[in-house]
């Protein structure tokens, strides 16, 4: 683990990324693009498709209808594309396939009994959220679980989601006593665009820390799983 000395010493509000960052879905992000694809009639094996598949790496984390726009153009396009990704990501966790990153769940209650509110965030509309919260049993795991519709439709890079978290919890008072966490350099510079007070990059998903630097987390952790101990040693 990789951590400077300077954590910020009273954190209130923790914002967690899922898929990658607190669940593990095995990849089936890439799986699910698979099935846009055809949709949209873009052949595996095609280069147009190692194209698209590129960009769908390079943007993991970001609102998923958006990575659509910018691949397909027109709206109408962009939603088909939208609905089939969807459509197979959820049948994927329903089949089994995710799992939480180990150490998650009990990370996330240690960082609730010691007095921080939790809130989890995701690219994916909020069928496929409730969808993957269902099939881990998290439902009641935290008090506010937001996707992009819920903060006006923008998703990550923007630093919407964070905010909604510290507008609709008021669990803190300023903006850096929020910490905000994810496996993508689109998860971190959410956080540091809101003015988060602890950005963190975990290994455990799309990206590393080359990424993670370069789009300015304070903090690089091996998985979520150490957070807790991070802050806990702030104090």
């Amino acid at each position: 683990m990789n951590t400077p000395t300077d954590t910020p010493d009273d954190i209130r509000l923790v914002v967690l990324d899922m898929a990658g960052t607190t669940v593990a879905d095995g990849g089936l992000v890439e799986r699910a693009f698979e099935a846009a694809a055809t949709e949209l009639g873009v052949a595996p094996g095609s280069p147009e498709h190692a194209g698209h598949l590129a960009y769908v790496r390079a943007t993991m984390g970001e609102s998923k209808i958006s990575v659509f726009r910018h691949l397909f153009g027109d709206e109408e396009s962009a939603r088909r594309a939208n609905t089939a990704f969807e459509k197979a990501y959820g049948e994927l966790v329903e089949g089994g396939l995710i799992a939480p990153v180990p150490g998650a769940r009990e990370a996330i209650e240690e960082l609730a009994g010691g007095g921080r509110t939790v809130v989890l965030t995701t690219g994916f509309a909020r069928v496929t959220q409730d969808a993957v919260l269902d099939a881990l049993g998290w439902r009641d795991l935290v008090p506010l679980t937001l996707c992009p519709a819920d903060a006006g439709g923008r998703g990550r890079p923007y630093p919407d989601m964070v905010l909604e978290a510290f507008v609709r919890t008021k669990a803190a008072e300023a903006v850096t006593q929020v910490a905000v966490v994810g496996d993508t350099s689109y998860d971190v510079l959410s956080g540091v665009r809101a003015g988060a007070g602890l950005v963190a990059g975990v290994r455990t998903g799309a990206h590393g820390d080359e990424e993670f630097r370069a789009a300015g987390a304070t903090h690089v952790l091996d998985s979520v799983a150490g957070l807790s101990a991070l802050l806990s040693g702030a104090r």
